[in-house]
């Protein structure tokens, strides 16, 4: 579905402080959904236990998959009124989101992942903010949660600058405007006027949507209280093939806005084309044992970027990880040289040429003038 096509939410009981105030605005609650069996249940409950004042809807996005997790969807909508569904046959997270807005009724849109866990209390907060700051979008922080010492190393990895960078979402910050947030909740008259959320983007449309708010005039608004649970990948080549894809979508958001680029983007590509080029010296360099001992001497000392490289991830992991359980202290500099150096790759060798925005333009372009 077209972004185009955009026309025009759902709380676990907790004691209302008295200050606050009563809102009544109706609120639909949007979620992409694929292959998400393990906790679409509980992601939806979160959603329907909240002590929201005013009427909410649920709409589920459901993408062909290969679990339960469209049997589960329909079972959910099949028990309560409140749930709409809607398929989602290109799969793709954009084209979800697309989607559920189309066929949502309110004025207020709340992003919800599959995986993701509401706190309680979350609509009536964002419903408020919205009302008081007049920000397009409001959100706040990722509090990633493994179940395994693997999936904890993530989180702590995630939760971290050394990790993922210093985002204000993954690792908090003083409530006011800001980039992104994750998640977010939007007043559905921006959308609308931005065209949704633009699917080129496999990945990264979250950031390119709040970018496209900034640009035209809108607040983006961040406060740390504000957390949504947020489950990781669950083991080496998942995690791989997430940051590897981030990677590539982030490089071209780049190449199409390139006032976006900082050093926060380039230090992971950067220290990936570092290690590979310092590795292949150093593999030259051992190759060479029998020539020059000068040329074999500056070759094998390329050796030293994937070495130093390695011992400064080792003694920073060390730091972030004191206190967390041998096995997850043991894990967390693997995790964190697979995010770097899988998001750097991906970065470096950006998205297969065909799904380049350049080029789709370039075709269009060309069609045109046939």
């Amino acid at each position: 579905m077209s972004s185009s096509v955009i026309s025009q939410a759902l709380p676990e009981p907790r004691k209302e402080p008295a200050h606050r105030v009563r809102v009544a605005t109706p609120v639909s609650v949007v979620m992409p959904v694929r292959d998400e069996e393990r906790y679409l249940e509980e992601s939806v409950r979160r959603v329907l236990d909240q002590a929201y004042e005013g009427e909410i809807e649920i709409v589920l996005a459901v993408a062909p998959g290969k679990d339960r997790t469209a049997e589960i969807a329909a079972s959910l909508a099949a028990r309560d009124p409140r749930i709409i569904l809607v398929d989602n046959p290109d799969g793709g997270t954009p084209h979800a989101l697309n989607a559920a807005i189309a066929a949502s009724r309110h004025p207020y849109l709340v992003r919800v992942d599959a995986h993701g866990l509401l706190p309680p209390g979350y609509l009536h907060d964002v419903v408020h903010l919205l009302e008081t700051t007049g920000a397009a979008n409001v959100g706040g922080m990722m509090r990633v949660e493994g179940e395994t010492p693997f999936g904890k190393a993530v989180a702590a990895a995630m939760s971290s600058p050394l990790g993922i960078g210093g985002s204000k979402f993954h690792v908090g910050g003083q409530p006011g405007p800001a980039r992104t947030v994750y998640l977010g909740a939007f007043r559905r008259d921006v959308l609308v006027e931005l065209g949704g959320f633009d699917e080129h983007y496999r990945r990264a449309q979250d950031w390119e949507l709040n970018y496209r708010i900034r640009q035209a005039g809108h607040v983006v608004w961040f406060t740390p209280e504000l957390a949504v649970t947020y489950r990781p990948r669950r083991d080496f080549a998942a995690l791989r093939r997430q940051f590897f894809g981030s990677g590539q979508w982030r490089r071209q958001i780049v190449d199409e806005h390139p006032d976006t680029a900082s050093f926060r983007y380039l230090a992971a590509p950067a220290v990936t084309a570092i290690v590979a080029l310092g590795t292949l010296l150093g593999l030259v360099g051992a190759a060479t044992l029998a020539g020059d001992l000068t040329v074999f001497a500056w070759l094998l000392a390329g050796f030293l970027a994937p070495v130093g490289y390695a011992l400064g991830v080792l003694g920073a992991s060390t730091l972030i990880g004191r206190g967390l359980p041998w096995r997850v202290q043991a894990l967390l500099p693997l995790v964190v040289m697979t995010m770097h150096l899988s998001w750097g790759t991906g970065f470096l060798r950006s998205v297969p040429r065909p799904q380049r925005r350049l080029r789709v333009r370039r075709r269009l372009a060309r069609a045109d003038n046939a």
